[in-house]
């Protein structure tokens, strides 16, 4: 086999692994009331989300490095520090990519900072998640320290090693409460040959949800989705986008009959550029359209994740219809929101068989202490099975609870 092109990028043993330990080890023997608590910390790109901040600081930009990368076996091994822009870059450079688009909200933060470890601990994809798969899909193997210290390997490199409990896949979304994850290895794809980006304009929400069930239950590459009532156009206009990738033959067949159902709606359907098309879709991943951007200082982003199947969302506030911005074929939907309504969104996401998460707090609470918006709970309560199951994990993994303490 070709000696992987990364070699050269591999960094360790890393000096700071040995200190991480013991400062783990040493707190967790202390008696309870007397033991630190942990904040484990990358970029910080992912800080705005979540509950309460707190605890010392446990730095893994230390731990950085590309440890092994063989494009013809279609995984990478790095550490949790590793910038992510150095993976993708050096995965784009063999022509492969991370599937699920993993957002790191560069608007807000520099992109060179985010890590590997932050994008396995926050678990978020980006538009293509409902169609590829999640991060947690496309984890192999990882290594992490518990709240003993004790530095453990589940999993492997290639999907036919990999055996045993699927705790590596636990950990990804675990927001760092049950370990600090100290290196992952992860599923890569070649980057598709055809792709093409739809523009269905004149499409309203129902009649979008219809189209994308129905695309969905056919053999057709549909690999993003995205729908919004624009009102920054004049007039305001309702648009669906759609995004198919896969072979060149299976895409321009598919690009001709969703056309074809598009127009005998009466819409319009534009293919738009692909060099004009991506930086829209990584705009959406971003957050960085204008729909994203607040309405007032008061509103919250809320995320309702609900069945794809789901109908039209009905929220109000203040006797006002909620404008959303609905992704993943209708799983994932978008609103602003005051913190106060979190009781009537909540309900509407359950009635759908779903539950409302609140993403990002409102301008004016950023500025108070402690973040008030919070109050209102970021998570949708667990049920009392769900949270026994929770608190178990946490009690295995982290008995001494020293890690991200209230972080979710």
């Amino acid at each position: 086999m070709q000696e992987s092109p990364l070699t050269s990028h591999r960094q360790g043993p890393w000096p700071d692994l040995p200190a991480l330990i013991d400062a783990i080890r040493s707190a967790a023997a202390l008696p309870v009331g007397q033991r630190p608590a942990f904040r484990i910390h990358g970029s910080g790109s992912h800080d705005f989300f979540g509950e309460s901040l707190s605890g010392e600081l446990l730095e893994t930009r230390g731990l950085s490095g590309i440890l092994q990368y063989e494009p013809s076996e279609l995984y990478v091994t790095a550490a949790a520090g590793t910038p992510l822009r150095l993976v993708e870059e050096t995965l784009k450079s063999n022509g492969q990519c991370l599937a699920f688009e993993p957002p790191v909200f560069h608007a807000h933060r520099d992109r060179s900072d985010a890590t590997i470890g932050g994008m396995i601990a926050s678990g978020l994809s980006g538009p293509a998640r409902a169609s590829v798969g999640s991060v947690r899909d496309f984890v192999l193997g990882l290594r992490f320290i518990n709240g003993r210290g004790e530095h453990l390997t589940f999993g492997g490199q290639v999907m036919k090693n990999v055996a045993g409990y699927d705790v590596s896949r636990l950990l990804a979304g675990s927001w760092g409460q049950l370990g600090l994850i100290t290196e992952v290895s992860l599923k890569v794809l070649p980057v598709a040959p055809g792709e093409a980006t739809l523009m269905c304009v004149g499409v309203s929400q129902a009649q979008a949800l219809t189209l994308l069930n129905r695309w969905g239950g056919q053999p057709l590459p549909l690999n993003a989705s995205a729908w919004v009532h624009d009102t920054t156009a004049s007039p305001a206009q309702d648009y669906l986008f759609v995004r198919l990738r896969g072979a060149i033959a299976a895409v321009e067949a598919a690009v001709t009959k969703m056309g074809a159902e598009v127009q005998a709606l009466g819409a319009q359907v534009t293919r738009m550029d692909n060099a004009q098309a991506a930086p829209d879709w990584k705009a959406s991943g971003e957050q960085t359209l204008d729909f994203f951007n607040a309405p007032s200082e008061q509103d919250c982003l809320w995320r309702l994740s609900v069945p794809q199947t789901a109908p039209v969302l009905d929220v109000h506030v203040k006797g006002a219809t909620c404008a959303q911005y609905i992704e993943w074929h209708g799983a994932q939907r978008w609103l602003w929101a005051p913190a106060a309504e979190a009781a009537h969104i909540r309900e509407v996401a359950a009635q759908a068989g779903g539950h409302a998460t609140l993403f990002r707090t409102s301008a004016a609470s950023r500025q108070t202490h402690g973040d008030v918006d919070k109050q209102a709970g970021v998570y949708t309560p667990l049920n009392a099975v769900q949270q026994r199951i929770q608190n178990e994990l946490k009690k295995q993994f982290d008995p001494a609870g020293i890690f991200n303490p209230g972080r979710a």
